[in-house]
Parts: structure tokens; sequence; C-alpha cells
């Protein structure tokens, strides 16, 4: 498809679903197998901003399995595990998954759970969390993954949050070189939590057994096996599906609810509009359970569209090395990748003349995902040219469990434009607001919100907390979501994400964005990967400080390097910029997810009291941020 073609089918489809949004959902939906049609498309009186498909009646679970092998795929691969810490790779056919899922929605049952009830999900990388929470679904119920490897306290104010009937959970988790015990953490954080779950159903890994609990713990296995397979629960499309919990200012976890109707619709929709796939394809969303991405597209999306997942245990670097996610792509047939910036950076570091692809069959392998945060061009660029594929940074949130921004294969990619996080993902009327709620014209920097309603599968409320939604999303701004991330829409329509609208620093007046400054210290050749932030100045308010992790081998003395840095911004954005400080640290401060702690960061440089965040991969490494910022 051409790209005049490719623009206008794009075009078409966005105008559609703003000018008609209940049309275009309505056909959207006739993806989805509905128990009750709805009574409306969409009902703005109810809840923060309205709610998809009320009066509609369907289940999750039936549409990502029991559907697929009534239609004559039950032999086809639904779920591939690939281990890489234990070396198993396991297929599970549609048939398979099913029936595991019945099963354990069957021990669920026989433990109590029932519709409505939440069920707290504390596993690591293993097919039995994707079944318990397609059980949960199954069963009606709302689960809440809580990230596997989460400190005690964390986990026990989830699980003070949610006040689940049941914990499903494992005796522990594999990192390279560790086993994390997971069956401690949880005792103790049901211990310090007000709320006591009735049942806790455990998997033994045979890495490592957990002691039980008589009465309250039991047997993942054993349960499954004795348990009576459970049909689907027919549950109102604006049931919750499920509760994830994200990072929040205030000491309550903040419960992002996402409902059944509207996300299966969206979804479903997203695999072929944004990804291409087709039944049958394989994809590979690597990630965690535990986060958004991990739901959307390990779990959910794959199987509503009857594609193959993939679900890796394991590290894009270390396991054993960085050809390891293309040993994985030629193993499995993977047709798309998704994947964050930062796995990428990592195996660019390691392997920045892509040596190790040499051997692996990625002929199958057609477009290269990335979300989590945004993409520095050099890496876009560097995976482009090394896979021969296009690199399609997407940008999307928690809170919307699917692409705010996209390129979008059903339509044919727009032109590449290294940076650029895609265009308005249709159902999504983005724009770009001033701080007192204005619109800004093409090219100017501002507020990304989007115009209410938010499209199907984005929450619709907070957990038990309607008021904490308002305040957080649409208070602000009224009748626009504010997604708290600053950008540009160009002239083209294509978005700009710069980073979150704290990362704007003020430089003597100056708004300048911390994204543009990394955008030109990441393009440096013995750069890896880099972060700036905006610190305290007593003169300019602001001053710009960014810390660079070097490619693997580069042995050149660092303050040659830092001084080519500071030179390089000057020439590229100006002395408006005023950088003038770059420093060399062996890594970053990372979230599980990749996500790099520059609210952390920025208050080390400023010397105030910080708390270390429990998504941090590593805490080790806030120390030699500290001694490098002094």
């Amino acid at each position: 498809m051409n790209i005049v073609s490719a623009n206008a089918g794009y075009a078409a489809a966005h105008a559609a679903s703003l000018a008609a949004p209940e049309t275009y959902w309505a056909k959207a939906a006739e993806g989805i197998d509905w128990d009750q049609r709805w009574d409306r498309v969409f009902d703005p009186a109810t809840g923060p901003y309205g709610r998809w498909f009320p009066g509609a009646r369907m289940n999750t679970s039936f549409n990502c399995l029991d559907r697929h092998v009534a239609a004559g795929r039950g032999d086809q691969p639904a779920l591939i595990f690939d281990s890489a810490m234990t070396g198993r790779v396991e297929s599970f056919s549609y048939r398979q998954l099913t029936e595991r899922t019945a099963k354990v929605a069957g021990a669920l049952a026989a433990l109590g759970v029932a519709q409505g009830d939440r069920v707290v999900i504390y596993m690591p990388m293993v097919p039995e969390a994707a079944i318990a929470m397609l059980a949960c679904a199954r069963l009606g119920a709302i689960h809440s993954v809580v990230f596997g490897g989460f400190a005690a306290a964390e986990l026990a104010a989830r699980i003070a949050d949610a006040r689940p009937k049941a914990i499903v959970s494992a005796s522990c988790g594999l990192e390279p070189g560790r086993v994390v015990q997971y069956k401690p953490l949880l005792d103790l954080a049901i211990e310090m939590s007000p709320h006591k779950p009735d049942a806790c159903l455990i998997l033994q890994r045979p890495q490592a057994q957990a002691a039980m609990t008589a009465g309250r713990d039991h047997d993942f296995a054993q349960a499954e096996a004795a348990a009576a397979p459970h049909a689907p629960v027919s549950v109102a499309a604006t049931d919750p599906l499920y509760v994830l919990y994200t990072s929040g200012t205030t000491g309550r976890p903040k419960g992002v609810v996402r409902d059944n109707g509207g996300h299966a619709v969206a979804l479903h929709n997203s695999m072929r509009m944004i990804y291409g796939m087709q039944p049958g394809d394989v994809y590979w969303a690597a990630s965690d359970v535990g986060w958004v991405v991990g739901h959307s597209y390990i779990v959910y999306a794959p199987l509503l569209a009857g594609c193959t997942s993939v679900m890796y245990e394991g590290k894009p670097v270390g396991t054993p090395d960085a050809g390891a996610f293309w040993r994985v792509c030629a193993q499995h047939g993977v047709k798309v990748l998704f994947t964050a910036p930062t796995a990428m950076r990592a195996i660019k570091q390691q392997d920045p003349e892509g040596k190790l692809l040499a051997g692996y069959d990625l002929s199958k392998l057609e477009a290269l995902f990335l979300a989590g945060e945004r993409c520095d061009p050099p890496t876009a660029v560097w995976a482009a040219d090394l896979l021969g594929l296009p690199v399609v940074d997407h940008w999307w949130q928690t809170e919307t469990g699917w692409a705010i921004t996209a390129g979008f294969r059903e339509f044919g990619l727009f032109p590449v434009k290294p940076g650029s996080g895609g265009r308005a993902s249709p159902g999504y009327d983005l724009q770009v607001l001033d701080d007192d709620g204005h619109l800004l014209e093409a090219g100017k920097t501002g507020n990304l919100c989007v115009r209410l309603p938010l499209p199907p599968a984005c929450a619709p409320t907070l957990w038990e907390n309607d008021a904490g939604y308002i305040s957080a999303y649409v208070s602000d701004f009224p009748g626009w979501y504010r997604s708290g991330d600053a950008g540009v829409i160009d002239a083209d329509g294509d978005v700009w994400v710069m980073g979150r609208t704290d990362d704007i620093i003020n430089v003597a007046g100056h708004r300048l964005s911390t994204g543009s400054m990394e955008e030109v210290l990441a393009s440096h050749h013995d750069v890896a990967e880099c972060a700036v932030i905006g610190a305290k100045d007593e003169l300019k308010g602001q001053t710009p400080v960014g810390l660079v992790v070097l490619k693997y081998g580069v042995n050149r003395d660092p303050a040659v390097i830092c001084t080519e840095l500071v030179a390089l911004v000057r020439e590229r954005i100006g002395p408006v910029a005023a950088f003038r400080d770059a420093r060399v640290v062996t890594r970053l401060p990372k979230t599980r997810s990749g996500k790099i702690l520059r609210a952390t960061i920025r208050r080390i440089a400023d010397h105030e009291a910080y708390t270390v965040p429990p998504t941090i991969e590593d805490p080790a490494v806030l120390e030699e941020i500290g001694k490098v910022l002094g």
C-alpha cells in the first residue's frame, strides 16, 4: 500500500470514529460474541465521563478461548511459554488452554470465589499467571495482578485496597543468577494487611518449595486436578474485568479499572488495525503480566483475535546474551514483536553491530513496535537498520489500556519519523492544550489531552474512587482527559511525546523539553542510553543535567565524551538550553518495566528526601547516582 492510500485510509477511519463514535464502535463490536446486545452503544450519564455498551452481557474468557475451539481451531497454539531461565518451552493449544482455564476457575470457585469477588494474582512469568487471569474472567471475578517480586508493603497495600477473596501466587520467581522467594513476601504482606484473604492458591515451582499455611494455603496443581471445569459466567459489559494498580501521589494505591465489554471490543480491533495481525499469527509482547502491556497484549488481545501469544521468562540480555530476543522470534515464527525501548537499548549496548542476529531466521518477523517510554531516534534508527523492518513507536498508558497514538498496519504505515509516536488512534480526539486549557496550534508544546469521552477499553474510573479519578484526570481541563504527558502535534498530525509534564523544565523563563536534549545525547556514537533532568538553580530556576551510559566496549576518556555531549546539545538546540553538565554512569535507575526513574534522579540532584520506588529494578543503582551527582 502506498503512502497516499495509507494516509487516506487512516484519515477516513479516524474521522469516522470522531464524527460518529457510536456507529464506529458498534461495527467494531461485531468482532465479539455477546450473550445479550447493548441498550445503547454509549451512555454519557454514567460514571465520571460515561460507559460503553451498557445493557450488554458477555464473557471475556469465552471470547478469548471457547469460541475459537467452537470455530474449529482448538488445535491451534494459543500460548507458547518460553523460559530462558529454565530452558522450558511449552505450547498450549486453544483446547488445552480452555480446559486448564475451566479447571482453575473450578478450583477458585471451590474456594468460594464468585462473580464480583476480587482475586489478587502475585505470580512470575509462568503460564499459570495467564491461566489464573482467564479463570477469574471466566467466573466474573475481578483480578488484580501485582508484579511478582514487589515488596511486602506494596503487596499489602494492594491487598488492603482490593480486599480479595483469594490470592493466587507461586513459591518463587527466577532472575538471572538468583531465585526470588515469593511466599515469604506474600505471608508478610498478608500479616501487614488489615484484610485477610480466605484462601491462597500456591504454585509450587521446583526451584523452591514454599511452606504452606494450614487451612489457608492450597497447592495450585492439586486444586486444579481435583476441580470440576467451570463454565463461563455471563457478566455485564460494564462490570470490571480487572483492577491494575499504578503509581499515585497519595498514600492510597491508584487502582485503574478495566471493564469487560469495551475492553474486548477495543483490544480485538487493535490487533488488526494497529499490528496487522490475523487469526493464527504469532504475536510476542516482551513484557510482564504485572504491567498493562502484559494484560493487554500477552493475555487478552492476542487471544481475543485468535492469535498465538508468546510468553517469555527471561531478559533481553544475559539470558544468555543479547541475541535472546532474536532466538525467540526465530524459534516461534513471531510476526510482530512488541517491547520497550529500554530492551532495544540494552541489546544495542551489548551488541551494537548486531552480530548476534546472524544465524537467526527472522523471515516471519514483519514489524517491531515499541512503547513504555518515548524511544530515542538513534535507537529506533539502529533497530530499523539492523532488522530491515518498520520500527513503530506508539504511545499509551496504563489508564488507556491500548495505544493513544500509533502507526497502523491495516492502513499501511506512515513515513517514518524517528522520535514520533505516530498519529492519534481512531477513537481518540487528541489535542495539545496550554496550561489554561486553550487549544494550541501545530508545532506548539503543551499538555497532551484527549477530548471526552475516551474510547472503549480506557479506564472508566478508579477502583471505588470516582472522585479520585475526576481529580487525577478530568478536573484540570473540563471536558478533557489529561494524560500528564507533554508533547507536540506537527502539521502532518504526528505526535511527539516529550515526557511527563513535569519533565518540561523552565530555564531562565524558557520552557525546554528534557526529551529533546535526550534525543541529542542519544545520537552520540558512544552513548547507549541517557536521561536528562532539571536540577534546581538559584539563578535560572532550573538547569539541565545529563546522565549517560556508554556502549559496551567504549574506553575513551569520559571527560572528553562529556565535553563532546555539551557541545552537541549547544550545536543542535542552542545556547538557550543552558546544557553544560553531562556525567557518565554505569547504569540508570529503572522500574522493572524499563522506565527511567527521572523524578527520583531529580530529587537526588536537588538533595531532596526521596523514597526508594517499589517498582525499581535495582535499588543499589541509586547510591551510584547519588555519588555522581554529589
